[in-house]
């Protein structure tokens, strides 16, 4: 009986211990942290209260209502889409203001070229030039139609450009005869042999085709690096994930903690799992970026779009020059290959050639070439993207690292015991996990399957590997045809592809 007596008395000062010890710890920290960050919540507890309805956030004594456990879950998806929102900023204006300032310079300084041929010629050959101006506006809207992703052969529009010159040519340097259609397309037929331009045409093909492709793939890579940065920064959470950061982010709440910050290598773990599929996107973009800086390369060197297209009215004109000079051998040339063409009247016969087109080339001194596209230099911009390029290679990697930030996510390295662990304040001992989706098979913190890798990100990644493909050939001076300037958009249409190519992986992870 006394035995009896003695139990009962203890559990009778440890009841009125632990009630005391309930009573002492209020919720008001809490209360007032939800004030602060203006949750609207019905009720919040004055003190702790039995936590049997939590389904995340550990089960004892807590400051949390069901109520304030669910909108927890809401904030934290909603902080999570923020976060990445606002690390991914930079990343994201990058290459949406160096796409802008790369298309807005090509474009100005096609027009300024244009313009400034358009001036010479009026000033040096006067009315035949005017006459005959449409064979290089033509020349000029098909350069920008293949630029802006137009389905245009460089090699064959360049040769259809000297071929239309030397009609008008020869037919303005031979007005005392009648040439017909048929005689121009035999004149076109001894054009190689002929070479009446000498060998601007040939060097300036080169220059002009390898100099262009550079540039639209560039300016395309430009594209599809924007593009991709944005899709996948607005990738949402998982169930689990989003499980994973209430744990993290507002547990703490519910613990009456409001002030404690995850504990570093703890949020990595969370992040790790639910940026997973981003992670994997990291090799192919690291290959991308590798590949625009190699085009960069090329961009300022012989493949310099300013250096080809400024003195392309001077390489014209020289063209022209040649042929001038050479007429009557080339004219001899000709009417033994298709013929003497008929004799025209009197009055057009008279004015010779030297009335018709006996102007000479007079090229423009430094002073008077336009100002440059842009209000900078080639060079200097792809040195500034190049630099950017640059900074954004392991963005997708290092996103865990960048996420979790000291005191606005995480306590920071120095507060080991003073952060929230996921179950109480103390240290975090679990390893922190490797990058990328297989890695993540013992993930303690979230739940991820590894077997189901996320189909929208192994759409960009294939954008980038055709894209990186792309920039290869156009290093080595290789175009390579796209029906649409917009890469992502091919492969997102073609569906069937990556599902096959998601059956393989998951068929490999088994």
């Amino acid at each position: 009986m006394l035995r009896l007596e003695t139990i009962i008395c203890t559990f009778s000062v440890l009841s009125v211990a632990a009630r005391a010890d309930f009573k002492a710890r209020n919720c008001s920290e809490v209360r007032e942290a939800c004030v602060t960050k203006g949750f609207g919540f019905a009720h919040v507890p004055l003190q702790e209260i039995p936590g049997e309805h939590l389904r995340v956030c550990p089960q004892g004594n807590t400051c949390c209502t069901q109520e304030m456990e669910d909108k927890f879950g809401q904030q934290s998806k909603e902080d999570f889409d923020n976060l990445i929102g606002e690390t991914s900023h930079e990343l994201r204006s990058t290459f949406v203001s160096r796409h802008q300032r790369f298309d807005e310079f090509f474009l100005e300084l096609l027009e300024n070229t244009e313009r400034s041929l358009n001036e010479m010629f009026v000033r040096t050959y006067g009315k035949p030039y005017m006459q005959n101006s449409e064979v290089f506006e033509n020349l000029f809207a098909e350069l920008k139609r293949y630029y802006t992703g137009g389905n245009v052969n460089l090699e064959e529009m360049l040769n259809d450009f000297w071929s239309r010159l030397l009609e008008r040519m020869f037919t303005l340097l031979n007005s005392q005869y009648i040439i017909t259609e048929d005689y121009l397309e035999c004149i076109s037929k001894y054009t190689d042999q002929l070479k009446p331009f000498g060998d601007v045409p040939r060097k300036l093909k080169a220059q002009v085709t390898r100099a262009f492709i550079a540039a639209r793939t560039f300016v395309q890579g430009l594209s599809v690096g924007r593009e991709v940065a944005m899709r996948v920064s607005k990738v949402s959470s998982t169930p689990a994930c989003t499980r994973a950061l209430t744990k993290m982010l507002y547990c703490p709440f519910c613990q009456g903690m409001p002030a404690v910050k995850a504990c570093k290598n703890y949020c990595l773990n969370v992040m790790k799992g639910c940026l997973a599929n981003q992670a994997d996107l990291d090799p192919e973009w690291n290959l991308y970026i590798d590949a625009m800086l190699l085009v960069a390369q090329r961009l300022e060197g012989p493949f310099n779009i300013e250096s080809v297209m400024e003195p392309i009215d001077v390489k014209i004109s020289e063209a022209i020059m040649n042929m001038q000079d050479n007429s009557a051998q080339v004219s001899y040339r000709v009417f033994q290959g298709c013929g003497q063409p008929k004799p025209a009247g009197m009055t057009r016969s008279a004015r010779g050639v030297s009335d018709v087109f006996n102007a000479r080339f007079r090229p423009y001194s430094p002073e008077e070439r336009p100002t440059t596209a842009a209000g900078t230099s080639l060079d200097r911009l792809v040195v500034d993207i190049k630099e950017k390029l640059k900074l954004s290679k392991k963005f997708w990697s290092n996103l865990p690292e960048a996420m979790c930030v000291e005191d606005k996510v995480t306590a920071g390295n120095a507060s080991d015991e003073e952060c929230w662990n996921g179950h109480t304040k103390g240290s975090y001992f679990p390893e922190v996990q490797k990058d990328g989706l297989t890695n993540q098979l013992n993930n303690p913190e979230v739940g991820v399957d590894i077997t189901r890798p996320d189909t929208f990100i192994r759409q960009q990644i294939m954008a980038l590997r055709v894209m990186t493909n792309k920039l290869k050939n156009a290093y080595n001076g290789n175009d390579i045809y796209f029906q649409d300037s917009t890469v992502i958009s091919i492969y997102e249409r073609a569906g069937h592809f990556f599902f096959f190519f998601l059956k393989q992986q998951r068929g490999c992870l088994k």
